[in-house]
């Protein structure tokens, strides 16, 4: 049997392709399963393995054995980072939803056939998926597609966070970027669990979208008086924990400076700074410029990268359930998505449409429809 799948490949001339290929559908094994897919959600981190880092405003359409497909230009310094792409095409899509069509003979892939399942994995843009039934979270009929499709990548990264806060024994959060559908699901988790959370937007719009879902600390990073309110934000929570999604820039700096003030009002000092530990995660890249630190916040803190599939792993099997529990009994509450744009596969690999999900405009968030049943 043979699918329809997005691949993207890194040339040796500087350039980034998108396309569409015809691939062989393996037979699944005892333990796998095959899904029809119906939708599939485009997340940043699709977008870095679909663009890398190429120059967005260089999209132009192009074709490839009869298929659609779009070429961006790479900036040279990016080709340095892209290097070991050159020549390999790569299936995209973290994450997607659809119906089992076929099953190996175990139990747990013979429980799954016919029903309507959230995946991760990868290879996901794609009209069927041969993957084990281990990577698949079955769903009651009541539960859409679009609601399923959606159930991996943001819904476990929020929970990452939240398990993180534990594991570390903090007591509170920062968090960027926190408009995004991510963000509100760690606000509807921080409130639910009664966690305080600073939530950091860069637009009035969106202070006030978070306000009106109840949120306390919202704060505008454009703003003027913004490290006059962080730290009074920080100091009113006790956050000396941050996860960043923007990555360049000075985001992550001025809120290590924002904590050690603080720190400094409410606890010990000395010559080398304040003794209580300050942690920013970065786990996106929303900005691709380099991430600035001038470290004037003593010695006592660390910027680090979260990626949620090796999270899991640390944090192991007991942990990683935990938390699938809660994403199948919470999908269509505190982990309901919002889609701002809905394409086809074909419609995606054209130059309107990259333009416009590739603009990581946070809460602008398009979702893939595979088949007419994705509702």
């Amino acid at each position: 049997m043979k699918t329809i799948q997005m691949q993207s490949c890194v040339h040796d001339n500087g350039t980034v392709e998108c396309t569409l290929v015809e691939v062989e559908l393996p037979e699944p094994g005892p333990d796998e399963v095959v899904v029809e897919i119906e939708a599939a959600p485009i997340n940043p981190s699709d977008l870095g393995l679909m663009f890398g880092a190429a120059d967005l405003s260089t999209v132009r359409a192009a074709e490839r054995d009869g298929q659609p497909a779009v070429l961006l230009d790479v900036p040279e310094a990016a080709m340095r980072a892209m290097a070991p792409r050159v020549g390999h095409w790569m299936a995209v899509g973290n994450e997607g939803s659809g119906r089992v069509i076929a099953a190996g003979g175990s139990d747990a892939a013979q429980a799954l056939m016919g029903q309507r399942v959230g995946m991760f994995g990868g290879e996901m843009y794609a009209g069927h998926r041969c993957l084990p039934a281990a990577q698949c979270m079955a769903f009651s009929d009541r539960i859409s597609a679009e609601q399923a499709a959606s159930s991996f990548v943001n819904p476990m990264t929020a929970l990452g966070f939240m398990e993180t806060r534990l594991m570390e024994g903090q007591q509170a959060i920062v968090h960027t970027a926190a408009a995004s559908n991510l963000g509100q699901m760690l606000l509807r988790l921080c409130q639910a669990d009664d966690v305080p959370l600073v939530n950091i937007v860069r637009s009035d719009e969106q202070v006030e979208l978070l306000k009106s879902m109840g949120a306390e600390w919202v704060l505008n990073s454009q703003a003027e008086a913004f490290m006059k309110d962080l730290i009074a934000a920080l100091v009113a929570t006790g956050a000396t924990l941050a996860f960043d999604a923007i990555g360049g820039g000075r985001g992550v700096n001025r809120i290590l400076t924002a904590m050690e003030i603080a720190a400094a009002e409410t606890g010990p000092w000395s010559r080398y700074g304040s003794e209580e530990p300050k942690q920013a995660y970065i786990y996106g890249q929303l900005d691709l410029g380099a991430t600035e630190l001038t470290r004037g916040y003593g010695w006592v803190w660390s910027v680090s990268g979260w990626l949620l599939t090796p999270f899991m792993k640390r944090a192991g099997p007991e942990v990683a359930a935990r938390m699938q529990k809660r994403v199948l009994d919470e999908i269509d509450t505190t982990f309901v998505s919002h889609y701002s744009s809905r394409i086809s596969l074909a419609e995606a690999i054209t130059v309107e449409a990259v333009k416009d999900y590739g603009a990581r405009k946070t809460g602008h968030k398009t979702l893939l429809r595979m088949a007419e049943s994705a509702s």
